[in-house]
């Protein structure tokens, strides 16, 4: 077997596209990384000891909660409702089963890949690099070089080793930090004809679910041979290797799997191209749909990234970050859509049971899917919904004795249902989640022009569950929600499970509302629209701020990391500064006011989100500047969750690109805003591609003292204009490219 460069553009990946180290990572926190949204991979070690930890959407290991129900407690909810709105501050702390927290299941990592080389087998001028265009993790080291990538069309892992007269032991390794004991464990290992296949069977102790990683190793020259952990391969040209995983009960057909790997090699002259060709069709062409250019220096552009991290202020550090979040973020959405972690994991032990977050984590993460242009996310964000409806049904039955659905705060990807939940975090008693999960699906219908009926029918189910939940109202006759709950905050001088939490106000209104768009001209659409009219309007505080509870006497809590509040302003909008200027100005005091309690990254990343929507640029650099000088970043530009580099999280790193797009360019249905918070670090650069909900893309260049606009309108629609000059409208023609000269900002 011979191989070559794949066929597509062999030039050098661009600065601002790209990452490199010239050392080896020993961490596997500083590990590179590669991902289909299926699989995922870590790459690091050094040329003697190269590392592949191996990971996969569907890896969760069992812990009771795959036998875990929501709570039954509906026939006490008219009960509760009564003492809450009598004044009993802390009657929700009663509305439980009495059950421990129970976490959902916990991702982790399959195995590691390790290939050996004899003592003294590495050479100089080592470098690793990570190419966001191709998705390939490429270390070379004198003349030898391994290349590594997570194939979009064949979902299958390749790895390709090159070296003169090359030596290696390879192994599937299941030891790694934090595994459980009482794993069962099962190697197998064939000779085959050019090469070997290599199995590794776990099944998780006291449980009937297992996983099985199949590696085909395509050898070319030298011998291979068995060993008591793998195969010894001696004085080969190079090695191809295939990997996937797959998560299953009873026995996995391996014959059949290692089957299916080899048809995958169709070319056998040049296999790694080949391969690399099918996925560059749908990686490259996801990823450079978008692209940000802040014409930094040239040389901070060429430095190595934990280089380039300690320039924390530098144009390029922001364009590389902005490159990474996208390229990370696509590289974990496909089957799912990105955990808290993303796709990967080296540990076992992974903080958070490394699920998906509902009540913001998760929604931070996919914050760019529509605007710039990456669909795969929001199609991996549908299929998480869509697969766990039946759940958030039992979930209303359940806590709410209602139709329709409720989702839950935490889900392991397998079970939707709500059962992580105590005293401190009443999460079962949070009705908001779904509109918000259901939100970028909105925004990507609106970017395209087409409403989804799978989108439609859940809004449904939404607006369902308010008309059975909405049965309680005011003196005034204003509807109630009650209870209602804030994540992951309580008013000062009440408990977590109060009334009229701003956040369920807003998502019950725009769930009414959208849901009666989505269906027009029906009876329902009515009854929505009527019982979204009847919900009481937000409150302001004797401070001036947007009161985080609209029910009189509840006091706000401002040290805390979570801005629910202020979801009327983002993702919603709801509150802005043009429709509704009042509310704009009270929720700017309210962020104003709002502390960083723990310093998580989310928090602040979401601080800038709502800054950029009240036009804010100082507010939203100095967000920014909280998490580019709080060293959040990993060399592999993976993100942390506290300062320090603090607890592997993705948060930072796949937010981070909505922050950029938000301070630029920003839109609705009827509304186009340019340069809204642009930070003054930032005087020259371009953003091109960016997706509008009115269906046109927008390239947008800026300097100091003017800025060009660049639209293609794919509909034609007359929007309102707004730029720092004034307001305006702008009639887009359907195919008719507007170009749009900004005076002085």
């Amino acid at each position: 077997m011979t191989d070559e460069p794949a066929s597509t553009d062999p030039s050098p990946p661009g600065l601002a596209h790209a990452t490199w180290e010239p050392l080896p990572a020993t961490r596997w926190e500083d590990a590179f990384l590669s991902g289909n949204g299926h699989h995922g991979v870590l790459a690091f070690g050094d040329p003697n000891d190269d590392r592949v930890i191996v990971t996969h959407h569907t890896l969760v290991r069992p812990n009771g909660a795959e036998h875990a129900r929501p709570p039954h407690l509906a026939a006490e909810l008219p009960a509760l409702q009564d003492r809450l709105l009598a004044g009993d501050l802390t009657a929700a702390e009663e509305f439980t089963d009495d059950r421990p927290l129970q976490w959902v299941q916990p991702f982790h990592p399959a195995f590691q890949l390790r290939l050996r080389r004899p003592p003294g087998a590495a050479g100089r001028d080592y470098r690793r690099t990570v190419d966001f265009t191709t998705g390939e993790v490429d270390a070379s080291c004198g003349d030898w070089r391994s290349r590594v990538f997570v194939s979009r069309a064949d979902d299958v892992i390749v790895q390709h080793i090159t070296a003169p007269d090359l030596t290696l032991d390879l192994a599937q390794d299941h030891q790694l930090p934090g595994a459980p004991a009482g794993l069962g464990v099962g190697h197998g290992t064939l000779l085959t004809s050019d090469g070997a296949v290599l199995t590794l069977r776990v099944r998780y102790p006291d449980s009937d679910r297992a996983y099985t990683g199949v590696t085909l190793a395509v050898v070319t020259g030298g011998t291979t041979q068995l060993t008591s952990g793998g195969v010894r391969i001696s004085g080969a040209a190079d090695v191809l290797l295939l990997t996937r995983v797959r998560r299953h009960t009873g026995e996995l057909d391996v014959v059949e799997e290692s089957r299916a790997l080899g048809e995958l090699l169709a070319d056998r002259q040049q296999p790694y191209g080949a391969l690399l060709d099918r996925h560059l069709a749908l990686h490259r062409t996801a990823y450079a749909r978008v692209t940000l250019d802040l014409h930094a220096d040239e040389a901070e552009r060429a430095l190595p990234g934990a280089e380039l991290l300690k320039r924390t202020h530098s144009p390029a550090l922001l364009e590389r970050l902005f490159a990474a979040g996208r390229y990370h973020l696509l590289s974990a959405s496909g089957l799912l859509p990105p955990r808290l972690t993303g796709l990967w994991t080296g540990d076992w032990n992974t903080a958070w049971s490394g699920a998906f977050t509902n009540d913001a984590n998760l929604n931070l993460q996919t914050a760019s899917a529509a605007s710039a242009a990456l669909p795969e996310v929001t199609d991996s964000l549908a299929s998480l919904i869509h697969r766990q409806l039946g759940d958030w049904r039992e979930n209303a039955r359940a806590a709410f004795g209602a139709r329709g659905v409720v989702a839950p705060a935490h889900t392991d990807g397998e079970s939707g249902l709500s059962y992580h939940f105590s005293r401190e975090y009443p999460l079962h008693l949070w009705t908001a989640g779904a509109d918000w999960l259901l939100k970028p699906l909105v925004d990507h219908d609106e970017t395209r022009g087409a409403r989804d009926p799978r989108t439609a029918a859940a809004l449904a189910e939404v607006a369902l569950f308010y008309e059975d939940f909405l049965s309680r109202s005011d003196p005034e006759g204003n509807l109630v929600v009650v209870p209602s709950y804030s994540p992951e905050n309580r008013p000062a001088n009440a408990s977590w499970g109060a009334i009229n939490a701003a956040m369920d106000l807003s998502a019950a209104r725009h769930a009414l509302d959208t849901a009666a768009a989505y269906h027009p001209d029906t009876p329902e659409a009515l009854r929505w629209r009527a019982l979204a009219d009847r919900l009481p309007p937000h409150r302001v505080n004797s401070d001036g701020a947007l009161a985080e509870w609209a029910w009189p006497g509840l006091d706000d809590t401002y040290d805390h990391r979570h801005l629910s509040h202020l979801y009327g302003v983002w993702p919603l909008d709801e509150i802005n500064p043009y429709d509704t200027p009042q509310l704009a100005a009270a929720a700017h005091r309210a962020l104003q006011l709002r502390g960083a309690e723990n310093d998580s990254a989310h928090g602040h990343l979401h601080h800038a989100l709502v800054a950029a929507r009240l036009r804010d640029g100082e507010r939203v650099a100095h967000a920014l500047g909280q998490v580019l000088d709080g060293d959040f970043f990993h060399a592999s530009l993976m993100s942390a969750h506290y300062p320090n580099r603090d607890v592997y999280n993705a948060d930072a790193a796949h937010t981070l690109p909505g922050v950029v797009v938000e301070a630029l360019v920003q839109s609705t249905p009827d509304r186009l805003v340019l340069l809204p918070a642009l930070p003054a670090a930032y005087p020259h650069g371009q953003l091109t591609g960016v997706r509008t909900r009115f269906g046109a893309e927008v390239d947008l260049s800026w300097a100091p003292h003017s800025a060009t606009a660049l639209i293609r309108p794919s509909r034609t629609h007359r929007v309102e204009l707004r730029t720092s000059s004034g307001t305006e409208p702008l009639d887009l023609v359907a195919g008719e490219d507007r170009v749009l000269t900004l005076g002085a900002r």
